[in-house]
């Protein structure tokens, strides 16, 4: 498997990078509702689960990680992509390769042992992209796994929906839910596996209804995460103001 090998100076760079053009560039409005580091689970590792439906994933995750305090944050990403982009190592990204038990053992164990040591690391346990209609959600074991070698960690699930509502550009909101605190070590990794997967899908469905009953504008609920750039259609408005005039 291929470890983080962070970079503090890398990550700063690419951190805005990302913030200031990726981000902006591509999307109209990025938001959260919830809390990253609830109060519930001050003083323990988190662990973040998230469902799974497009390439910006990791990155809209970095990004609104990256405006945390106090906590190193590490993302679990597929091998042959990290091959690819292997400078997200620097950025705190190591791999999981799901073909070759061992490698899938060496990184659930690597997973552990980051939460043993402070870290807060983000899965995506459905363990391939989806997209965002596929239901019922079904997660891998592999998270489970974890919360077994490390009982003391607390999962936030966090739940992500995207689309092109009233933009030329697609508005994406972040929903953190409450802590998940329970004795790991004692319970089967099915029972496990199941009480996330149940979890993670009250809240995506919850998170669309929001979506829905809001016609497509973004609830109030949800806090930008950065600097709103103009779409294509308000600048053709403000155009069309400036011409009537």
């Amino acid at each position: 498997m291929l470890e983080a090998v962070r970079s503090k100076s890398f990550d700063q760079i690419f951190y805005r990078y990302n913030s200031l053009y990726l981000l902006r560039r591509h999307f109209h409005f990025l938001g959260i509702s919830g809390e990253l580091q609830p109060d519930a689970a001050a003083g323990k590792p988190i662990l973040y689960i998230m469902n799974h439906s497009s390439w910006w994933d990791g990155l809209l995750a970095y990004h609104a990680a990256g405006r945390l305090k106090g906590s190193t944050h590490y993302f679990m990403m597929e091998e042959e992509q990290l091959r690819k982009y292997a400078f997200f190592r620097k950025l705190g990204a190591y791999s999981i390769n799901r073909d070759r038990t061992g490698d899938l053992r060496a990184s659930l164990r690597y997973t552990a042992n980051l939460l043993h040591t402070g870290g807060s690391v983000w899965m995506y346990p459905e363990g391939e992209i989806l997209p965002l209609s596929s239901a019922p959600l079904i997660l891998k074991e592999g998270v489970a796994l974890v919360l077994r070698m490390c009982p003391q960690a607390a999962v936030v699930p966090v739940t992500l929906y995207h689309g092109l509502f009233r933009h030329s550009k697609p508005d994406a909101t972040l929903l953190a839910g409450a802590a998940l605190m329970l004795p790991w070590g004692d319970l089967n990794r099915s029972h496990i596996t199941g009480m996330l997967e149940t979890t993670l899908q009250a809240q995506l469905d919850t998170h669309r209804q929001l979506i829905f009953e809001h016609k497509g504008h973004i609830p109030e609920q949800f806090r930008p995460l950065m600097k709103q750039g103009r779409s294509t259609n308000e600048w053709l408005d403000a155009i069309r103001g400036r011409d009537s005039r």
